[in-house]
Formats: C-alpha cells, sequence, structure tokens
C-alpha cells in the first residue's frame, strides 16, 4: 500500500509544488507570462489528456508495468524540467511529466480494488489514498516554498522537480521486489489505438481551452476549441458503443455506466472538486488581495486546512463502516457550515485564529468525503474493470477541478468588478462561496440516492 500510494503523493505534489515558485522560475528561464501560464497548465493538460489511456494501459498490459514504466518517465522528465535552461523545453518536459503521472494514479486505485477485496479493508486502504491527497497537497506547497528560499545555491527552485528522484528510485526498487502483476485476460489484451488518438484529442482540446483561460474568462476561440472537444468526444463514444458491439478491441468498457453507484460517486465526485478546487483558488486571490495577507501568512492558514484534511482521512475508514451514509451526510453539512461561518466572519480584519480554526475544519470536512467518493464509485466492480474506472474517475475528477476554477472564477470577477475595494473582494467571495454550497447540495443529493449496500460491512 505504501508502495503504491508514493505514485499517487508525487502525482499531487507536484500539481502544487511549482506554484509558489513561478515566480523565480520565470525570472530564470526568461519566460513571458503566456509562457508561465503554460508552466502550470501543461502538467493539467497531458495528466488530464492520459488518464483514461492510462488506466486502460494497467488492465492490458499489466498495472505493476504500466505502474513502473510511469516512475521511470516520471523520474526521468522531472530531471529534465530541474535542468532546463528554456521556458519552452520546461513547458514540454513538464507536459511528459503530467503524462508520466496520468500512467502511475489509475494504477493505484485499481490496484486497491484488487488488493483489498473485503469492504472493511477497501475502506481503511481508501481512507489511507484520500490522506495521501492531503499530504501531497500540503507538501508539494511546502516543499515549493522550501526550496525556492535557499540561498546557499543558485536557482534552487530546480530542486522542487530534483527531489523526485531519490523517491521515484526507492518506489521502482519496491515496486519491483514487492508488488505483484495484475492484468485482464490474455484474450482482451488488445489496446485500441485509434480511440487512444481521438480520446486524448478530444480532451486536450478542452483542457487547454480551459486551463489557458485568463481570469476565469474565456475568450471565442477557446469557446470554439471546447465545441470542437465536445464533437471529438461525442465521436469517440459512439465509435467505442461500435467497437464492443462489434467484439473489437476498445478503450472504455461502456458497461461501466451500467453500474448505478459508479454514476452516481462519478457525480457527487464531481460537483464536490468543482467546490474544492475553485475555493482553494478564490481563498487564495481573497486572502492576499481581499484581506492584504502576506503570502507566507496565507500559505501558513492555509496549511491547517491540509492538517483537517489528514487528521480525518485516518478516521474516515473507520467511521464510514460505523455510520456509513449518515458519516457523508455529516461530513458534507460540517463545510457547509463552515463555508457560511467564512461568509459572516471573515471581514476585513478576521482575528488569526478564526481563520486557521475555520480552515482546518473545512478540511476535516473535505478529509471525510473524498475517499468515500472514490469507494461509491468503484466498490463492487469487476476486477477487469478497475483500470477502466479509475481512469474514468479520474479524468472526471481532473475535469472537474478544471472547470470549476473557470467557473466560479468567472462569478468571482464578475461580482469583483473593474476596480476592486475590499468591501468588492467581501461580495465577490461570499458570492462565489455560496455558489460552492450549492455545489455541496448536488453532492448530498447523490449520495443520499446511493444504495444503502455499498456502505455495508458485509460487502
Amino acid at each position: 500500500m505504501i508502495i503504491i500510494l508514493s505514485g499517487q503523493l508525487l502525482t499531487i505534489m507536484d500539481i502544487f509544488i511549482i506554484n509558489v515558485s513561478i515566480p523565480s522560475v520565470q525570472r530564470d528561464l526568461h519566460a513571458s507570462n503566456g509562457e508561465m501560464q503554460l508552466m502550470i497548465a501543461s502538467y493539467l493538460i497531458g495528466f488530464a489528456s492520459f488518464l483514461i489511456t492510462g488506466g486502460r494501459l494497467g488492465d492490458v498490459y499489466g498495472r505493476k508495468k504500466i505502474f513502473m514504466t510511469g516512475l521511470i518517465f516520471f523520474m526521468l522528465s522531472s530531471v529534465a524540467c530541474g535542468l532546463s535552461s528554456d521556458a519552452v523545453l520546461f513547458v514540454i518536459f513538464r507536459f511528459i511529466q503530467g503524462i508520466s503521472a496520468a500512467l502511475m494514479s489509475p494504477q493505484v486505485l485499481s490496484m486497491i480494488q484488487v488488493l483489498f477485496t473485503g469492504h472493511e479493508e477497501r475502506s481503511k486502504a481508501m481512507s489511507w489514498y484520500g490522506m495521501t491527497i492531503g499530504a501531497g497537497t500540503v507538501l508539494g506547497q511546502f516543499l515549493g516554498g522550501y526550496f525556492s528560499s535557499m540561498t546557499w545555491m543558485k536557482e534552487p527552485w530546480r530542486l522542487i522537480f530534483l527531489v523526485n528522484v531519490p523517491i521515484c528510485i526507492l518506489a521502482l526498487f519496491f515496486t519491483q521486489k514487492i508488488v505483484n502483476e495484475y492484468k485482464i485476460s490474455a484474450k482482451e489484451n488488445t489496446l485500441d489505438f485509434g480511440g487512444v488518438a481521438i480520446l486524448t484529442a478530444g480532451l486536450f482540446c478542452f483542457t487547454y481551452a480551459l486551463t489557458m483561460s485568463e481570469n476565469g474568462n474565456i475568450a471565442p476561440e477557446r469557446i470554439l476549441l471546447i465545441l470542437l472537444s465536445a464533437g471529438i468526444l461525442i465521436y469517440f463514444i459512439k465509435n467505442q458503443k461500435s467497437r464492443l458491439k462489434n467484439m473489437e478491441p476498445y478503450l472504455i468498457d461502456l458497461t461501466l455506466f451500467r453500474y448505478t453507484h459508479f454514476n452516481l460517486g462519478i457525480v457527487a465526485m464531481s460537483f464536490f472538486f468543482i467546490m474544492l478546487d475553485s475555493y482553494f483558488y478564490i481563498l487564495s486571490l481573497f486572502f492576499q488581495d481581499g484581506l492584504k495577507i502576506e503570502p507566507l501568512a496565507a500559505g501558513e492558514i492555509i496549511g491547517f486546512q491540509g492538517f483537517g484534511f489528514i487528521l480525518a482521512s485516518l478516521f474516515s475508514g473507520k467511521l464510514i463502516l460505523w455510520y456509513g451514509k449518515k458519516f457523508l451526510i455529516a461530513g458534507l453539512g460540517l463545510i457547509i457550515t463552515v463555508l457560511f461561518l467564512q461568509i459572516f466572519l471573515f471581514d476585513n480584519e478576521p482575528p488569526f485564529f478564526i481563520l486557521c480554526l475555520l480552515l482546518f475544519f473545512h478540511g476535516a470536512g473535505v478529509g471525510s468525503i473524498i475517499p468515500s467518493l472514490a469507494n461509491i464509485a468503484l466498490s463492487g466492480l469487476p476486477h477487469d474493470l478497475a483500470g477502466n474506472a479509475s481512469g474514468v474517475y479520474n479524468t472526471f475528477q481532473q475535469m472537474a477541478a478544471i472547470a470549476g476554477i473557470i467557473v466560479v472564477g468567472s462569478v468571482f470577477y464578475y461580482v469583483l468588478g473593474n476596480q476592486p475595494s475590499p468591501e468588492n473582494y467581501r461580495s465577490a467571495f461570499s458570492t462565489a462561496i455560496c455558489v460552492n454550497i450549492g455545489c455541496l447540495a448536488a453532492v448530498l443529493i447523490s449520495v443520499l440516492k446511493v444504495p444503502g449496500h455499498v456502505f455495508s460491512k458485509e460487502r
């Protein structure tokens, strides 16, 4: 479990580790503002575009083999990022790093489904999976700030990528020694390469259009790109239906969507991550630009959210077994309550301990929900669908996160106006938080519709 979670830790950590270091990277590589934006976006584009393909590759060629392949390319691309002397090369290597993460990440969830067959075992494993996401988020931001502030070497930001190397080497060694191979039957041992090309093109267009939208504003060409991606993805679904019907190699087994709990888990997770990632985005803007909190102090406050996340993840496995759906409803209720309190208490000069306390409880609520959302979607699925399901789940998660930043960010900027005052920032923050609460209401409805047997100990 520790070995396969190392891949998830690297994946999440490298989403956040660059954010604090962007000014230093831009200065040292003489990058333009557009190139700077691509430095962040290229990883997410590569990651989201290849997640489903990564999951299917694990099914066909073996999850251990693809996991190790992802680790190798992640390590090499990390070294290349750390040694880059040119902004364009840096963007290319970040894109390759994202693809490498897309090879690793689906194998983690699918191997959890195979390794932990009992409901109680799997619930505990998913708690550790959730805790890893929280740890990666906190550790990424901490290491990004720590390495970038070093004074004993020139261009210390390069260490944020080189630190991945020893982790990858250890993970490769122990994966080879300890982890067993898992893949589907030999008769299905074929990959739909045409499907890979079509799906990747559709997802690439969609993620590029969203991640490259500035300040929540989508230019006409971005809208056209989104419409193009929608057309490509619709064609892809029809293509996959035809291939399944004709017993030809496929990329996505659409029988996944016949499972009610998988569909409900996808819907609940999508609305939850629309809320979560947009919340982090607007919170950072509100703290630094609205409340005039220094970046380091803002990072310390947001760190309490991560601590609450990790602590809740430790206990969520047992609590979900004891209380089932009621525990998730309580967790969602806690987050909604905290968001309402933030609307009223985050005034012009909120006390430091109030900020930290509310962020801690927000993190605790989040940590109690995330592991169970994955468990709702993936529990009880046949093992030959595990890789496919993991890739689809992770892809929807990334799409929701990006869409949340754009949609809720657009609402925030619209209310903020062109000449914002502190009061405008409060209004914009409160309005965006109300949208987040609406998303949580959709999550609650989805959870209430999940069949009770998904949470039962006997599964």
